[in-house]
């Protein structure tokens, strides 16, 4: 069993990462490179402004250096992929990796579950990863383009994790909970990391419109629905496949 698993998520992680890397190419990449311009513009304006001259007139006080204002920048010694193949690479690389782990995850609940292993229940798990992982807690931090002020990363990261797992654990006692008092632990539990808040930015000004930022939003949850339901469907197929081949 433990072999037909591994093989049938290594399998469905490369269809997934392979298909999720030629969706993001023509919906959410295009907002990023987007999204970047108005970043580095955003931050290239202070250093443009310190380096215009200002004419006081004779009697004026000089400011000196200390005044000008300073300009925010990344580091440029950071290193980063450059634009084109190199960058589709390793977005390649990384869904791959991804649609395997996911693939793994979803298996590895569907096992411990218990039931038979197919396309249709592995779509409805996936269905199920989706709303846990991603719709859920992005009512609390949606995904972000580059330039859009952001809470501690930290702070952010365990608000998501606690998200999530509070999310699974709710949606599986409203599923599969026999009575009505499961089924009601279930949503309180789901809705407590809602109201606990999570993170705010110091600020909810961005570089780039906010049309733009929804856009890509609406993609970015569409794009990872594809990822937990793709890895549901051909997980739960390859399995059933290889079960049935031993």
């Amino acid at each position: 069993m433990l072999k037909t698993i591994i093989v049938s998520a290594f399998g469905a992680g490369l269809l997934v990462g392979a298909i999720l890397t030629g969706v993001q190419l023509v919906t959410t990449e295009p907002l990023i490179l987007h999204g970047e311009t108005f970043e580095k513009a955003a931050e290239a304006a202070p250093a443009v402004a310190a380096s215009v001259p200002h004419d006081h007139g004779a009697d004026s006080v000089s400011h000196g250096p200390a005044a000008a204002p300073e300009a925010h920048h990344h580091d440029e010694g950071a290193w980063e992929p450059t634009d084109g193949f190199e960058r589709s690479a390793y977005t390649l690389l990384a869904n791959l990796l991804m649609g395997v782990a996911v693939s793994a995850i979803l298996l590895g609940v569907m096992t411990l579950k218990g039931g038979r292993i197919d396309a249709r229940t592995g779509v409805l798990w996936g269905l199920g990863g989706f709303f846990a992982a991603s719709l859920l807690p992005s009512l609390g931090l949606s995904p972000e383009l580059p330039g859009t002020a952001a809470a501690e990363i930290t702070s952010r990261q365990i608000w998501w994790l606690s998200t999530a797992a509070a999310s699974a654990v709710g949606l599986a006692l409203i599923v599969f909970g026999s009575a009505w008092f499961w089924k009601a632990a279930g949503v309180v539990i789901a809705i407590v990391p809602h109201v606990i808040g999570a993170p705010q930015p110091p600020t909810l000004e961005a570089a780039y419109p906010a049309a733009l930022g929804a856009e890509f939003v609406a993609a970015s949850l569409v794009v990872s629905a594809l990822l937990w339901s793709l890895s549901g469907v051909f997980s739960g197929w390859l399995y059933q496949r290889l079960s049935r081949s031993d």
